[in-house]
């Protein structure tokens, strides 16, 4: 079958599609289903939609392009802002005001999600780690002194 689209003529063979997105043809299982679509299929292959859906996403949760999430990666050195250990490659943003902060492993960025990004947590969870007393003392009876 020989489709024309936009002046470019191009040889589609049976159960293949042209994806408008990369120009290439490919079979219909490297494409999804669309009910809406004349042959049931997207116009764009499966790989370009998921290019596009991180492209996307990006965009919308933290205002950056893939490009400007790239160039914070490399002035990082290409590793985690946290553990200076891992690949960075979770954006990491303020929940409060949406500032993005930079670009940390899975790791360290579920860290900071499961301390609720709150520094006295985080600071607590230092001291407990270098060994200071992490338990409440007694001052008098029925009163105590939580540590600082």
């Amino acid at each position: 079958m020989r489709r024309h689209l936009k002046a470019l003529c191009v040889e589609v063979p049976e159960a293949h599609k042209f994806c408008t997105r990369c120009r290439e043809v490919k079979p219909h299982s490297q494409y999804h289903r669309k009910a809406s679509a004349s042959d049931g299929l997207h116009a764009r292959c499966k790989a370009c939609r998921a290019i596009e859906g991180r492209a996307g996403h990006l965009r919308r949760k933290y205002g950056l392009t893939e490009v400007e999430r790239d160039q914070m990666i490399a002035e990082q050195g290409g590793v985690c802002c946290l553990c200076l250990r891992a690949p960075a490659v979770h954006v990491d943003h303020c929940h409060k005001t949406g500032r993005v902060r930079g670009v940390l492993c899975f790791n360290c960025n579920t860290g900071l999600g499961l301390l609720k990004e709150n520094p006295d947590r985080i600071r607590r969870a230092a001291e407990y780690l270098e060994g200071h007393a992490w338990k409440p003392t007694i001052v008098a009876q029925g009163v105590y002194r939580q540590p600082s």
